[in-house]
C-alpha cells in the first residue's frame, strides 16, 4: 500500500515537471544573465528564448543595448539582455568559461582567442571610426613625436588602437620604446589624464568626448585621419552557440545590424536610450553622436577580408599575433541580412522621451 502511494506521488511529481518544461521551454533559453543585466523590460510577448550579450560602455558597443531595447519592444522571437563589463580581460574570461556566448570585443583580441584555440567567430562590426588620441588640454603636445618619453593608455595591447599608434610611430620615425604604453579600463582613462597619471590615451568614444566636455582633454588625432573607416570592435560569437542555436544567432546579428541603421539616423534618441545602460551622462553621448556625425558611423559594418587581413598583418608585425589565420576561420558572415532595415523602435517608448 505504501509502495503504491509512493509510486503515485512520483508519477504526480514527474507530470508536474513535464508540464513545467512544456510551458517554459528552458531549452530555448541560452546563456541567460542575472536580473542585474536587465535594464529595461518591454512588452514583447512573442519571444520564446533569450540571450545575454557582453558589452563595454563605449560607442562601438552601442548597438548591443539598442538591440536589447528593441527586442523587448517589438515582436521578435528572442529577447536580448546586454551585460555590462568594464574591461576586456573580464569579457575574455566570461567567454572562455562560456558564462556568455556572445560579446562585443576588440578585433585583434578576438583573433588572438581564435589563435589560442577558443572557438569564436566575428559575425559583425560595432561601428567605424569613433576612437581618438586624447592629450591634456593644457599639454604642449602637438604631434605624436611630442609624446616621446610619455605614458599613453590603451584599452588592451590586443587592440587596433595599439596597432595603429605603433604604425603611426613608425611613420614618424619613432622607436617602439619611445612611448610607454599602459593598459587601463576605458572608464578610468579621463580621470587618469586629469590627475596627471598618464599623458595621453587612445580609446573609443565617449571617453574622448568626456575629457573634452570636462575641460581636461583635447583631441590630438582622430582615428579616421590615421586609418579611414577605422575598426575597433566586433560582435564575437562562440561557435557552440552558432552550432546549437543558429536561429538565435540570426536574430542577434539581424538585431545588431538593424540597431546600427536606426542609430545612424536617430542619434540623439540613441544617446538617450543607451545612457542608462552605459551608466553615463546622456549629454556626453549626445555630443559624440550629434556634434559631428562623421565622428562615429554605424553603416558599412560587414567585416571585409581586407579589413581582417590588414589587422592580422599589423598584429603579426608587432609580435602580438603569431600566424595568419584563414579568414573563414575568423569570420561568419552567413547571418548578416542581405537587406538591413532600421530597428522598429518607437521614440515615444524610450524612457524620458516627451
Amino acid at each position: 500500500m505504501k509502495s503504491k502511494a509512493t509510486r503515485l506521488i512520483v508519477i504526480a511529481v514527474l507530470a508536474i515537471i513535464c508540464i513545467a518544461l512544456l510551458r517554459f521551454r528552458p531549452w530555448n533559453y541560452v546563456a541567460t544573465g542575472s536580473s542585474a543585466d536587465i535594464i529595461h523590460e518591454g512588452g514583447n510577448k512573442k519571444a520564446t528564448r533569450e540571450l545575454t550579450i557582453g558589452f563595454l560602455p563605449v560607442t562601438c558597443h552601442l548597438t548591443c543595448p539598442v538591440t536589447d531595447f528593441a527586442s523587448k519592444n517589438t515582436q521578435t522571437s528572442t529577447n536580448f539582455n546586454s551585460r555590462l563589463f568594464s574591461d576586456f580581460p573580464t569579457v575574455v574570461s566570461a567567454m572562455e568559461a562560456k558564462q556568455i556566448q556572445a560579446s562585443f570585443m576588440i578585433v585583434p583580441l578576438a583573433i588572438k582567442l581564435r589563435e589560442q584555440g577558443v572557438p569564436v567567430k566575428i559575425c559583425y562590426l560595432g561601428h567605424r571610426d569613433g576612437s581618438e588620441i586624447v592629450v591634456a588640454k593644457k599639454s604642449s603636445v602637438r604631434t605624436l613625436r611630442d609624446l616621446k618619453g610619455k605614458k599613453v593608455a590603451l584599452p588592451s595591447f590586443f587592440s587596433n588602437q595599439n596597432f595603429v599608434i605603433n604604425k603611426l610611430m613608425e611613420d614618424y620615425g619613432m622607436k617602439p620604446d619611445d612611448i610607454t604604453f599602459i593598459i587601463l579600463p576605458p572608464p578610468d582613462m579621463p580621470t587618469s589624464l586629469a590627475a596627471g597619471a598618464i599623458d595621453a590615451y587612445f580609446v573609443g568614444e565617449p571617453f574622448c568626448a568626456k575629457a573634452e566636455l570636462d575641460g581636461t582633454g583635447r583631441i590630438l588625432y582622430y582615428s579616421r585621419d590615421i586609418w579611414p573607416n577605422f575598426i575597433s570592435c566586433a560582435l564575437v560569437v562562440h561557435e557552440d552557440l552558432i552550432k546549437s542555436n543558429p536561429d538565435v544567432v540570426k536574430d542577434l546579428v539581424n538585431g545588431i545590424a538593424a540597431s546600427g541603421l536606426w542609430a545612424e539616423t536617430h542619434r540623439a534618441e540613441a544617446a538617450k536610450l543607451v545612457a542608462p545602460y552605459f551608466h553615463q551622462d546622456e549629454k556626453v553621448l549626445n555630443y559624440v553622436l550629434t556634434s559631428y556625425p562623421e565622428r562615429v558611423k554605424y553603416v558599412g559594418l560587414n567585416p571585409t577580408d581586407e579589413d581582417l587581413k590588414g589587422i592580422e598583418e599589423m598584429g603579426i608585425k608587432l609580435g602580438y599575433l603569431k600566424k595568419q589565420i584563414p579568414i573563414d576561420e575568423l569570420v561568419d558572415r552567413s547571418f548578416i541580412p542581405k537587406t538591413i532595415t532600421p530597428a522598429a523602435i518607437s521614440v515615444a517608448a524610450i524612457p524620458g522621451s516627451q
